[in-house]
């Protein structure tokens, strides 16, 4: 106790805070007061006062949240904060149980090649080992994955196409043109040869006009229908379980499990509606993956299903459906369920000796989200007056956001259906007028 008022003392007794109370108190402020009389006045007895603490919590406050503003003013802040219950980390998170087994040779689906998908050679790296926060290493990264040249994939119609599944639930709002800027990123940079879109909804879709027009131009490619998730779950450990119809988590039925149910019934792409496609993806397919998040270290949900990867019946997937089985349900108002199941079953394969799925980095698909110095520009906002982006990187068509566009895959928007993007803003300039420009430039070189 003693140590306790001798550090008080201390502190209340030092220049600053005397000087500071030279504005607060007349008493403190007069030329016949000595040293010592100063002294006495600062004792605990007197700090005490409650006339004294009033006085100075009224220039104190005021002066705090002038400073606050102020700051707020300078800088943009950007500060996140997750609670996580202790109670729930200890059951939830730190356990590692074994895997179910979906592994083992004899439960593998004939449809599914484990020595290829698991075990086999692959061309590119797509995964880091590394946040890549600083600078533009992300993006650079993105650039060292080449894309496969037209002689080297297999010919036109000797394989199955691969899948591009996404979402859109009829209920919440009208499919517009807003809807549209991902359908037509899809036909403006994929492999049309090789790939195809299925428009998934709760609802009909088939009498919407722009939906009607891709449905007509691209016969071959574009497919609309409607989930059907108990038929889905059939054959799953998550069949007949009251999982699949918790209305109380919209957020977690309308997009972790029906994209995973999507993958396990038909294998392919999950691409979020809310994202456009920049580049083809077909260097990412010959591996399963999840992406980043963003790039800051979240503990427990550093993973995003945003674009996603799997084949028919992986057994990545089968491990996943009895995980969900097993775990406490969706804690509430969450939205990072999905984020953590698939870092519980990241844990599960490296301890179970199975070679987990890839982690694509974050840039891959959401170069939004990361440091305040290289992320992506904001969408939804015009372009800076001085054409420039970060680093001094030019917003012009040939600029270095135009090459960072070039070698990332898609750039994921977060929802926010509500906004527009400005007129004569990046994203309309670098992405939409070339969607239309390259598919124009499709029809008539008689691609489609």
């Amino acid at each position: 106790m003693i140590d306790s008022q001798c550090t008080l003392i201390s502190v209340f007794s030092s220049p600053t805070f005397a000087y500071t109370l030279t504005f607060f108190h007349p008493f403190y402020r007069s030329r016949h007061v000595s040293a010592k009389g100063r002294a006495r006045w600062l004792s605990l007895h007197h700090l005490r006062n409650p006339r004294t603490i009033i006085t100075l919590l009224k220039y104190l406050i005021p002066t705090f949240v002038l400073s606050v503003l102020y700051l707020f003013y300078l800088y943009e802040p950007h500060i996140e904060l997750a609670f996580y219950s202790r109670k729930w980390v200890e059951q939830e998170i730190i356990p590692v149980d074994p895997l179910h087994g979906c592994f083992e040779a004899a439960r593998v689906s004939a449809e599914y090649n484990m020595s290829e998908s698991v075990y086999g050679r692959k061309k590119t790296e797509v995964q880091a080992g590394m946040q890549m926060r600083f600078g533009m290493d992300c993006y650079d990264y993105a650039g060292t994955v080449q894309d496969t040249p037209s002689a080297q994939r297999p010919p036109a119609g000797s394989v199955a196409r691969t899948v591009f599944h996404t979402y859109w639930r009829t209920d919440l709002q009208a499919f517009s043109p807003r809807q549209e800027y991902m359908v037509k990123s899809f036909f403006a940079t994929q492999d049309l040869e090789r790939t195809r879109l299925i428009l998934w909804s709760n609802g009909d879709l088939s009498g919407n006009a722009i939906l009607k027009g891709y449905l007509e131009r691209y016969p071959d490619q574009f497919q609309l229908r409607i989930v059907d998730i108990p038929k889905l779950a059939q054959g799953t450990p998550l069949a007949g379980t009251a999982l699949l119809s918790r209305t109380d988590k919209k957020a977690w039925v309308d997009g972790d499990l029906i994209r995973l149910l999507l993958l396990w019934n038909y294998g392919g792409v999950w691409v979020d509606m809310d994202s456009l496609l920049t580049r083809d993806l077909d260097p990412l397919l010959e591996h399963e993956f999840v992406t980043q998040w963003d790039c800051y270290d979240k503990k427990y949900s550093a993973l995003n299903g945003a674009l996603m990867r799997f084949h028919k019946h992986s057994p990545y997937l089968c491990e996943a459906f009895h995980l969900m089985v097993s775990s406490s349900p969706p804690r509430a108002g969450s939205t990072d369920w999905g984020s953590i199941l698939y870092f519980r079953l990241w844990r599960r394969l490296v301890a179970g000796g199975v070679p987990p799925f890839k982690i694509l980095p974050f840039c891959f698909s959401d170069g939004r989200s990361c440091r305040l110095d290289n992320r992506l520009p904001d969408p939804f906002v015009p372009d800076h007056p001085s054409g420039k982006w970060t680093m001094g990187l030019g917003l012009e068509k040939g600029g270095g956001l135009d090459r960072v566009l070039h070698d990332v895959f898609s750039v994921h928007l977060h929802n926010q259906w509500e906004k527009h993007f400005p007129k004569g803003g990046w994203v309309e300039r670098l992405l939409l007028t070339r969607y239309d420009e390259k598919l124009r430039e499709r029809e008539n070189a008689g691609e489609l």
